[in-house]
C-alpha cells in the first residue's frame, strides 16, 4: 500500500492558502518527498509527516516553486541532529547551489548527504520494496517526471496447509518468494498447494510541469496513480502552451490515453481562486479525476 499526501497545489506564486508544489509518497517504511516548495517545512508538521523518515527527495527541475523550500528542510534536518543518510536526486546544478548555500553559511550537517544527478531517462532507485524511475517531460528548462512501483509482493502464505504439509518454518521466506518445497523424501509440494497470489504493486506517476506531450502516455502507461498539472483551464490552452504547462483537458487526456486508474491535477495558476472548474473540465474527458488539494491523502 502507498499513501500520496499533498503539501502544495499551487503554481509560482502561493495564493488563496496554496503553497507551491510539495508532495509526500509513504509507505510503512520510509517516505519519498516529491519537490519542495517554499513552505514545505510548515506542511509537514501540520499533516504530522515525520522528516526522520525521509531517505530521498525528488526535484523536478530549477524553477523556484519546486525546490525553494530545500535548503532550510535541509538544515533543519540537521539541527534536530539526524543522523542517517538522505539521498537527493534532482537536476545536476542543484548540487552546486546546495553546496553554496551551506558553505555561505559554513554549515556542518550532521548527517551525510548523497546527490544523484538526474542525467538519463531510467532506474534511479532500486530499493528494497521500491523502484523510481526518471523520464523528462518538456517545460521550458530541462524537467523531469518519476514513476514509483513496488516490488512484486510476496505469495500469502496459507500456515495451516503449510503445517499439514509438516514444512518447517524456516522456509516460509521461501515459500512466500514462490520456491516449492522439497520433503526429505524427495517428494515436491508445489508452491500453490501452500500459498496464495499476494496483492498486486501499486504504481504512482509524477509528471511536473509540462507543455501538453502525447508520448508521456507511454511512460506512465497503466499506473494506478498518475498526477499531472493542469496549470490553466481548457480556454487558456495558447497561454499554456506558450509557457510550456498544460490544461484541464490536456492532463486528462494522457490519463486517458495511458489507462490510468485515476488522475489527480494540480500546480494550480495564482489567477484562480475557485478550483472547482478544473475539476469538472477534467472530468469531461477522464472521469476518475481529483483535486490535489493541499492535505488530501490518496491510497493507493
Amino acid at each position: 500500500m502507498l499513501a500520496l499526501t499533498i503539501l502544495g497545489n499551487n503554481s509560482a506564486i502561493p495564493a488563496f492558502d496554496r503553497n507551491p508544489t510539495a508532495q509526500v509518497l509513504q509507505t510503512m517504511e520510509e517516505s519519498f518527498l516529491i519537490d519542495c516548495g517554499e513552505g514545505t517545512q510548515m506542511q509537514l508538521s501540520k499533516y504530522k509527516i515525520k522528516r526522520s523518515k525521509i531517505n530521498h527527495i525528488f526535484i523536478s527541475h530549477l524553477h523556484g516553486d519546486h525546490y525553494f523550500g530545500l535548503i532550510g528542510l535541509i538544515t533543519s534536518m540537521s539541527l534536530l541532529n539526524r543522523t542517517q543518510d538522505l539521498h537527493i536526486h534532482a537536476p545536476a546544478e542543484l548540487q552546486q547551489l546546495i553546496t553554496l548555500q551551506l558553505n555561505f553559511a559554513a554549515t556542518h550537517l550532521s548527517y551525510n548527504l548523497h546527490f544523484h544527478a538526474l542525467e538519463n531517462e531510467g532506474l534511479v532507485l532500486d530499493g528494497k520494496k521500491m523502484t523510481v524511475q526518471c523520464f523528462k517531460v518538456q517545460h521550458r528548462i530541462d524537467c523531469w517526471g518519476f514513476l514509483f512501483r513496488e516490488k512484486k509482493n510476496p505469495r500469502k502464505l496459507d500456515v495451516e496447509r503449510a503445517i499439514i504439509y509438516e514444512i518447517p518454518a524456516a522456509f516460509y521466506d521461501k515459500l512466500q518468494q514462490g520456491e516449492d518445497y522439497v520433503t526429505k523424501k524427495g517428494t515436491i509440494v508445489p508452491n500453490e498447494e501452500v500459498t496464495t497470489a499476494g496483492a498486486s504493486p501499486k504504481s504512482y506517476a509524477y509528471c511536473a510541469d509540462t507543455i501538453y506531450d502525447e508520448s508521456l502516455a507511454e511512460k506512465v502507461m497503466g499506473v494506478d496513480l498518475l498526477y499531472h498539472e493542469t496549470t490553466y483551464l481548457k480556454d487558456l490552452h495558447e497561454r499554456a502552451a506558450a509557457r510550456y504547462h498544460s490544461t484541464t483537458v490536456q492532463a486528462a487526456a494522457i490519463a486517458k490515453n495511458a489507462g490510468a486508474k485515476k488522475l489527480l491535477i494540480g500546480h494550480f495558476s495564482s489567477k484562480y481562486e475557485c478550483l472547482e472548474e478544473f475539476l469538472s473540465e477534467a472530468k469531461e474527458v477522464f472521469e476518475n479525476t481529483e483535486l490535489a488539494v493541499q492535505g488530501s491523502c490518496f491510497i493507493i
